[in-house]
């Protein structure tokens, strides 16, 4: 059942003729003959709709008609772009319009995120409507065909979510997503008779490339899910008998938040892989649910990419491949091996932290129209990922956070991963972010973002038994949240919570300086903090959260996951 194809185009039209059951979501089922057949009508009607050049935005939940489209432009020799509902006004128009879209797939409930908004030459295609199905219904009995695609072909422009500035286009041929289709399937043993759930929204890359691609490459069967629930994460795993999903951000920690029950080892998952779940809450996965979790890092543009391999250490994202090295930004040179101590404590942070730099060969095959941004990654030839690692001697490669994450505190140089990764011991943390604050007198403080249940005493006792916590890194403040703010792509709003500081509506606890303990944040005391924070002088007060974003020339470095033995 397994296709070879070296485009998406070929890999849709191997399963025609493939009567198994294929595609689920909700009550619907589609076989995977009935995928393709459904792909190849969609495909026939752009090619009298779609003006020359165009390309095909598409702004749906996870429905069935999301995969039928991207088969349609894989078909077409077409490109999609995945337009995030969680945009609005202006932001939404100015998508929908960089990518040149001729067309706007979308449903009922997307409708009022378009009303108003100024679209010239953009056609709206209502999926479920009368008129849509009158529209696709002359096409019923078109073949799939894949002459019309090549490998060079762009199929995605999906945005990737930066801190500053507005989201950028990433470009994705055909011949790069089922390459990594093909890779994906053949590294993780997916068979046939597989099924990936996918509870992740389509509009981002993780579970077009991670997910979808791989299962149109083995011939595996897709479960969708409109948007992710926790709640129904296992019944659907159950009622599907999938077999692997795709996570990115804070969903591990939703589900292990739900409330335990005896029964959830009882499911025919066999494993889940994505980004951000962390050693602590992967092992508790994997204790509750019997699955295992493989940590990967890739940059959304497909410019670096690590594997895990059994025989990878905790805390490690795996080896570093051909290419793949650690540079000091600023000297260009490549940073020393990482040494740590007995208690997994990274000792020399300051100069073993660097940019992951990829100096070989890589996929990245630019961003639409933003030759500015892609000389950003593209620098002395090489492809500069953004992303702080360090290195052992071994060549496994330590996350170290993004280079917007870093935080100066006593002039000592922090990495936030490193203190989140601590925290996220802590028993009553569900969820851990930390973040900048400007100190009253110069640099940063270290504040943390809680969700969970807080005790202040046993916080507190909680640090100071933590023997890999250096003494710069306990938070300063910590605010107590019902549900960590997310982006649409369940990544942590890392900038809201920069934004907001210590004046939000949740509870704040700080430790005053000079005190070993946490109590509540008052009024006063914010507005004295404030008082004296104005004090500095006004360089320095473009230090922080609030400042400009630094170059990477001006990176700086120190601390890390703590490697654990």
């Amino acid at each position: 059942m397994e296709s070879n194809g070296r485009t998406v185009a070929e890999l849709v039209v191997s399963r025609w003729g493939d009567h198994r059951p294929g595609l689920w979501c909700g009550e619907r089922t589609l076989t995977h003959h009935e995928v393709a057949a459904g792909a190849a009508a969609r495909a026939a009607l752009l090619t009298d709709l779609l003006p020359p050049g165009a390309h095909i935005g598409v702004l749906l939940d996870n429905t069935p008609e999301y995969p039928l489209w991207l088969s349609a432009a894989a078909l077409a020799g077409g490109a999609v772009a995945g337009i995030n509902p969680t945009r609005r006004g202006a932001e939404l128009a100015r998508d929908i319009l960089h990518t040149e879209c001729g067309v706007v797939i979308t449903e009922r409930t997307h409708l009022p995120l378009l009303q108003g908004l100024e679209l010239p030459g953009v056609r709206l295609l209502v999926t479920g409507t009368e008129e849509y199905d009158t529209l696709l219904a002359p096409y019923a009995g078109a073949r799939p065909d894949a002459s019309r695609a090549t490998p060079r072909d762009p199929l995605l422009l999906y945005f990737t979510s930066g801190s500053t500035g507005a989201p950028k286009a990433a470009i994705c041929s055909q011949g790069r997503l089922a390459a990594a289709g093909r890779s994906l399937a053949g590294q993780f043993g997916v068979r046939p008779d597989d099924v990936h759930y996918i509870c992740m929204p389509m509009f981002h890359g993780n579970a077009v490339i991670a997910d979808w691609a791989p299962a149109l490459a083995a011939g595996a069967g897709v479960a969708l899910r409109r948007r992710f629930s926790a709640s129904g994460f296992l019944p659907d795993v159950r009622r599907y008998g999938a077999t692997y999903f795709t996570y990115v951000g804070r969903a591990v920690q939703y589900l292990l938040a739900t409330p335990e029950r005896d029964d959830d080892r009882d499911n025919p998952l066999r494993m889940g892989f994505g980004t951000e779940a962390g050693a602590v809450d992967a092992a508790a996965f994997e204790r509750r649910f019997g699955v295992r979790l493989v940590e990967g890092y890739g940059s959304s543009e497909g410019g670096a990419a690590v594997q895990w391999s059994p025989g990878t250490p905790a805390g490690a994202v795996g080896r570093a491949g051909p290419g793949l090295v650690v540079l000091d930004p600023e000297t260009r040179a490549e940073c020393p091996a990482a040494v740590f101590d007995e208690a997994g404590r990274l000792l020399n942070g300051d100069e073993a932290i660097g940019e992951l730099v990829n100096q070989g060969p890589n996929p990245f095959e630019g961003y639409w129209r933003n030759p500015e941004a892609e000389g950003e990654r593209r620098r002395d030839g090489w492809y500069w990922t953004g992303d702080l690692f360090c290195r052992d001697r071994d060549g496994y490669l330590y996350f170290a956070g993004r280079t917007d994450d870093r935080l100066r505190v006593d002039s000592e140089n922090l990495a936030a991963a490193m203190i989140e990764n601590i925290l996220a011991r802590y028993d009553g943390a569900d969820a851990v972010a930390v973040y900048a604050v400007p100190d009253p007198v110069t640099g940063d403080q270290v504040m943390a973002a809680l969700a969970g249940t807080f005790d202040p005493a046993a916080f507190t006792d909680f640090l100071t038994a933590q023997p890999d916590l250096g003494t710069k890194m306990a938070p300063r403040f910590v605010r107590v949240v019902e549900r960590m703010p997310v982006t649409a792509t369940n990544k942590i709003h890392r900038a809201q919570l920069r934004r907001e500081g210590f004046r939000c509506a949740d509870p704040v606890w700080w430790r005053p300086a000079g005190e070993r303990g946490y109590r509540r944040l008052t009024e006063e005391d914010a507005a004295a903090y404030e008082k004296a924070r104005d004090r500095r002088p006004p360089a320095e007060k473009l230090e922080g959260p609030l400042a400009p974003t630094r170059g990477p020339s001006e990176v700086r470095r120190q601390g890390l996951e703590p490697r654990t033995r």
